[in-house]
């Protein structure tokens, strides 16, 4: 059988370590990855291997040649450009074709027994076999669910944590048939798991899963590939090192130098020919590469130096990666998860921060303090966006020099001369931002759009009257030191998950577009947005019989930029009005959740005392609106969502409603009454507001105070709601009370349970296999319905270490029973 080494990736998140280097040829205890895989095969009898290259094909070409060294076989297919996983292997098919063969990644460290593979496969006359295994976090690798008897029963490539149901992923070595290359169009780019594997499945071929034991790492960012280093130190993996144990974890290449009063604290590994003076200390996970020279004095800790790097007297390393042919020069200091690209050069004294990327041939000069720390590393998040997009404590995490970056890798993903959006609620801090970013974005070729302050659905309308994209910057909600910085696309919609990778990406790589002088983008403000805002909503939402009702209303602007918008609209509504809270304070730009509840119980007296139809007050940004009915009581929000979801359904008699699957199941009786359907979407909002934005879609909310007029904008919108619930008051002539009266009570109850990282895959695992034959359901997270129709949903969070619960039942006593019987589940997995 002849095998397939993929190694043709750019390794993006590993620059600048890839940026000179191909990702095979990356060293792990001083061997390529490559040469690990290879060995690995020529154990396992592999010996004729087909190399798939692209991305700087020619060094990879010239290191490993024909495999003489290592007594094997190779022959090379070339890429002239990127197709995809399964494309590359199609490029290779003349070499292929008349036998089975095994496809592995030139980049992934394994000791997997590649022999029992093979048996597995043979024996179960698979036509592809896919090699699986357990991780704690599959975010980064395509889940796939098998049967008992081992057959695939579905792919997931790449899931958010809502769509987390297993812990056992694909690891990207499979054994195939030359059969599958029917399925494969050549030319083309072509992934197995989104495209090749789904048709498969589709068509009933026999595809299986063998769950390997053994190590795997995918060695795809920097925090995996010094893990690597470390596993291979330990003996978790088994794998060839090339050197002498000289004591316990002390391992010494041919031809290094070892001064006797050298520190040596393995596990650690010195390359042929390194020198390590007297006085050197080097402690556990240090790995030192070919000709490296250590001078006396320095330290070194968990650090990964490769090839022909100098390290100066008094140097102190911690945690880093530096890369070859680079000079590191005295009392230098490189922190914890800093990586410094090839031939570089550190001078004296100069001070590298953790987790700062240092690109190749950089000169950083003496007693420099290089600064540029990623922030989100040390609130132990991998990536940008959070639930409220980016977010921060202000001038902490937060800061000037990050908005800057930020805006400019917004930029970077965008076209010259593209519009950009940006608008700010009424803090001094989102101000202050604003104007950080507004330069970044001019000078990366971007014209802006500054709107100054307005109520977000104003933001959101406004961007998608012709921007590429839209920023706004708001105080965090109930939480007065942070900031959110929220981006939008061409729709005014929140940017789509892609679109959030694809930002994370330049942000990490630091790689942003600056433009040429003549190039500097323009910087313009909108005037009368308001009255263009009221305008098109009044024209888009039916208000006929508002005028003619005698409707009085009590509204609540909660000092915030609502207010600014409201005079255009109730004014023209030509309705009784009164308004409250109206005035921006600037010092006080949200509310806690005790204010807002504060604020409703006085809503709800000025509503009762003076006789008004009903009362509504707004969030600060005038996104979201809670109700009060004509007695002065509070409407809660998940209630809200079902009185509104009666109105719109009694008056419509047809279409789709948009609605979380966290939602009680009592509003499918709502809908269904009234010849309206649900449409169930995920918790995420960019999810919500793309199914509200649909054809055919009459409405959309999240339960909690975020409602979507499907007629005026694919958005959350608190002003457009207020509208829409004034004329179908109007028209119903019912009262809130009258409408909640006749909705049945609801029994949905939720619980956040803390789930370290590390556990969350085996938790989804466990719900999913706990289930057993109950339906489930894993359009977000895993919704389990008892046969009397009883839920739970489980849902890991994408931010934080928790896992939250959903249970809905008849009663309170029933749901809380849920409720205990799936944290008992999740706690046992999680422990």
């Amino acid at each position: 059988m002849k095998a397939v080494v993929m190694a043709g990736g750019e390794g993006t998140r590993l620059r600048p370590m890839t940026s000179s280097m191909p990702k095979p040829l990356l060293p792990v205890v001083n061997r390529p990855i490559m040469e690990h895989v290879l060995r690995l095969l020529k154990r396992h009898g592999l010996n004729e291997t087909v190399v798939t290259v692209q991305f700087l094909a020619s060094l990879v070409k010239n290191f490993f040649g024909d495999g003489e060294e290592l007594g094997m076989s190779l022959t090379y297919a070339n890429e002239e450009v990127p197709l995809g996983t399964a494309g590359s292997v199609k490029n290779a098919e003349d070499a292929l074709k008349d036998d089975s063969f095994l496809v592995i990644s030139g980049d992934a460290l394994t000791d997997f027994d590649l022999t029992d593979l093979i048996r597995f496969h043979r024996e179960k006359g698979a036509l592809v076999t896919v090699c699986l295994t357990r991780v704690p976090n599959p975010l980064e690798f395509g889940i796939t669910i098998v049967d008992d008897e081992g057959k695939v029963e579905r792919f997931l490539e790449k899931p958010t944590w809502g769509q987390v149901f297993s812990d056992t992923v694909n690891t990207g070595i499979y054994v195939m048939e030359p059969e599958v290359f029917d399925y494969v169009a050549a030319d083309e780019s072509v992934d197995w798991s989104s495209d090749v594997f789904p048709q498969l499945l589709k068509e009933g071929k026999p595809i299986y899963g063998y769950i390997a034991e053994g190590y795997w790492e995918d060695v795809g960012t920097h925090e995996s590939y010094v893990k690597a280093q470390a596993d291979v130190l330990e003996g978790k993996v088994d794998v060839d090192i090339d050197g002498f144990e000289i004591s316990p974890g002390v391992w010494v290449a041919e031809g290094a130098e070892v001064d006797r009063e050298a520190v040596l604290r393995g596990p650690l590994y010195i390359g042929d020919y390194a020198k390590v003076e007297a006085g050197v200390e080097l402690r556990e996970h240090t790995v030192l590469g070919s000709n490296v020279v250590v001078k006396r004095g320095a330290f070194l800790h968990k650090a990964v130096v490769h090839d022909n790097v100098y390290i100066g007297p008094q140097s102190n390393l911690r945690g880093c990666v530096i890369g070859k042919n680079t000079d590191v020069m005295r009392a230098a200091r490189i922190d914890d998860g800093a990586v410094i690209g090839d031939e570089c050069l550190i001078e004296e004294e100069s001070i590298i921060a953790g987790n700062v990327r240092v690109y190749p041939f950089k000169t950083i000069e003496a007693g420099a303090f290089v600064n540029t720390s990623v922030i989100w590393e040390s609130r132990g998040q991998e990536h940008l966006f959070g639930a409220r997009g980016v977010s921060g404590i202000l001038n902490v995490e937060i800061t000037p020099e990050l908005a800057v970056r930020l805006a400019g890798a917004y930029a970077t993903t965008l076209k010259k001369g593209a519009t950009v959006t940006i608008a700010r609620d009424h803090s001094r801090g989102a101000r202050a931002l604003k104007r950080a970013m507004i330069s970044a974005l001019q000078t990366s070729a971007i014209d802006v759009r500054d709107l100054e302050n307005v109520p977000m659905p104003v933001a959101r309308q406004q961007t998608a009257r012709g921007s590429a994209g839209g920023i706004m910057l708001r105080t965090t909600p109930g939480v007065p030191d942070s900031v959110d910085i929220l981006f939008f696309d061409e729709r005014g919609a929140d940017l789509s998950q892609a679109g959030q990778r694809k930002l994370d990406r330049v942000y990490a790589r630091q790689e942003y577009r600056r433009a040429f002088p003549g190039e500097i983008g323009d910087l313009t403000s909108s005037s009368r947005v308001f009255d263009s805002y009221a305008g098109t909503l009044l024209k888009a939402v039916d208000i006929s019989g508002v005028a003619e009702s005698g409707l009085k209303v009590v509204v609540d602007t909660a000092h915030g930029s609502a207010s600014l918008v409201l005079p255009s609209l109730l004014g023209r509504l030509g309705v009784e009005a009164l308004t409250v809270n109206g005035g921006l304070d600037e010092t006080h730009p949200t509310e806690t959740a005790e204010e807002r509840r504060i604020g409703l119980v006085r809503l709800g007296e000025l509503v009762a005392s003076s006789r008004a139809a009903f009362g509504v007050r707004f969030d600060p940004v005038g996104e979201r609106i809670s109700f009060v009915d004509e007695r002065g009581r509070i409407i809660e929000d998940d209630r809200a969502l079902l009185v509104l979801l009666d109105l719109v359904a009694a008056e419509r008699r047809s279409g789709r409603v948009a609605l979380p699957v966290t939602t009680t199941r009592i509003a499918e009786q709502v809908a269904a009454y009234h010849g309206t359907q649900v449409l169930w979407t995920t918790t995420s909002p960019d999810d919500l507001t793309r199914a509200s934005a649909a054809e055919g879609t009459v409405f959309g909310g999240d339960g909690r105070g975020g409602f979507v007029v499907p007629e005026f904008s694919g958005v959350f919108d608190g002003p457009a709601a207020f509208v829409r619930l004034m004329g179908l008051v109007a028209r119903t002539q019912l009262t809130l009370s009258q409408i909640d009266a006749r909705i049945p009570t609801a029994h949905v109850h939720r619980r956040d349970l803390a789930t370290p990282w590390s556990a969350k895959g085996m938790v989804m695992r466990s719900v999913v296999e706990a289930a057993g034959d109950r339906q489930v359901d894993t359009t977000d997270g895993v919704r389990v319905v008892e046969p009397d129709g009883r839920w739970t949903m489980v849902l890991p969070d994408p931010a934080e270490a928790v896992t939250h619960l959903w249970a809905e039942g008849p009663d309170e006593a029933a749901t809380q029973a849920l409720l205990d019987e799936w944290a008992g589940v999740v706690e046992g997995a999680g422990r």
